[in-house]
């Protein structure tokens, strides 16, 4: 089964390979886009954000050191956010998962299920 899943994957993470291999545990293999080498623009990140219903600052990782060089807050623009999210895609919450049925991030890995 492969109802066209899709997950933004880092392997070097941990939630991230949980979030692969539970996937696979439902013989689901899913398009793995790694998204570090192939980021995805400031318009595909505000679709993966509005679809998972949650808001930009959620789908940042605040302690990465480029939250803090770069001077970004919860009060941060969105648009800000996200041009800081596509030009530095660290930043990037991971892993989302994308089905016919929704946009989650895999945190914790069962919240796939409410999209499967």
């Amino acid at each position: 089964m492969n109802d066209n899943v899709t997950i933004y994957h880092n392997p070097r993470c941990s939630k991230s390979r949980q979030a692969l291999e539970y996937l696979r545990e439902r013989d689901i293999e899913p398009e793995v886009i790694r998204y570090l080498e192939d980021t995805p623009d400031v318009e595909k990140l505000r679709e993966l954000v509005d679809a998972a219903g949650i808001t930009v600052h959620d789908a940042i990782r605040t302690r990465e050191a480029e939250y803090r060089e770069l001077g970004l807050s919860p009060d941060t623009p969105e648009e800000e956010l996200l041009a800081a999210m596509a030009a530095h895609p660290r930043l990037i919450e991971r892993p989302f998962v994308v089905t016919s049925k929704g946009t989650r991030i895999a945190r914790p890995t069962e919240a796939i299920d409410e999209i499967l």
